[in-house]
């Protein structure tokens, strides 16, 4: 239960659906309760049952599969106002959780219990309203992961992902071959020949531990091809 007003308005800014209905505003004040989690805690695990529906109000958490062979692809991410289509999907079918949830950063989050989540969806049009937007938003996010492995090659995955990154003023990035193997579901190796065909054409320089964007123009040619 959240008692604290001054807790309740900032959950009501960074959930603004609450505000929608004030009878369920308050239901759901009662209903929640707040959780911290340190960074790089795996709070979820493949084939886990789901004990309620986690709101995250801080912080950032990766849901990715894991293969056999050890390689990771990451699904989606959730911030701040965010839940996980994962979880909500799992709860309304009553089936074990099918991937792994990870904090990046310590995490803040809204833990609705599953009977409750059921029950608000019989009883409340915002609720119903959160939960399907919440499963439109993510399935999207899920079926460009999937053509981006199925159709796309590696290097212009390779080459968007290191022009969305945020880089320093020299324009670098600071992460390593693995790191940037995992969020693309490839090997180490992979990652590292193909930054070694862009370092030959001066598009990147490599260093230890950061990657330098010399050419963003040339990238951007090489993530749309």
């Amino acid at each position: 239960m959240i008692k604290d007003p001054e807790i309740q308005a900032q959950i009501r800014q960074k959930l603004p659906f609450l505000d929608e209905d004030k009878t369920f505003c308050t239901e759901f004040m009662k209903a929640a309760t707040l959780i911290k989690l340190p960074s790089q805690q795996c709070f979820m695990e493949e084939g886990m049952a789901c004990s309620g529906l986690a709101l995250i109000t801080d912080g950032k958490v990766r849901v990715y599969k894991l293969g056999e062979s050890g390689r990771e692809i990451t699904l989606y991410r959730l911030g701040s106002g965010e839940s996980c289509v994962l979880t909500a999907s799992c709860i309304m079918s009553n089936i074990p959780f099918p991937a792994i949830a990870v904090t990046e950063s310590e995490v803040k989050a809204l833990l609705i219990p599953t009977p409750i989540v059921h029950q608000w969806v019989d009883q409340y049009k915002v609720w119903r309203q959160f939960i399907f937007e919440l499963v439109s938003q993510r399935l999207v996010d899920v079926i460009t992961v999937i053509e981006e492995i199925a159709f796309r090659r590696m290097d212009a995955r390779l080459a968007s992902y290191l022009l969305e990154q945020p880089s320093d003023g020299n324009s670098a990035l600071h992460i390593t071959h693995q790191a940037i193997a995992t969020e693309l579901g490839t090997a180490r190796e992979v990652i590292s020949r193909l930054l070694k065909d862009f370092e030959s054409t001066d598009t990147i320089t490599l260093a230890r531990g950061s990657i330098v964007l010399n050419n963003r123009d040339h990238l951007k040619m090489k993530a749309e091809s």
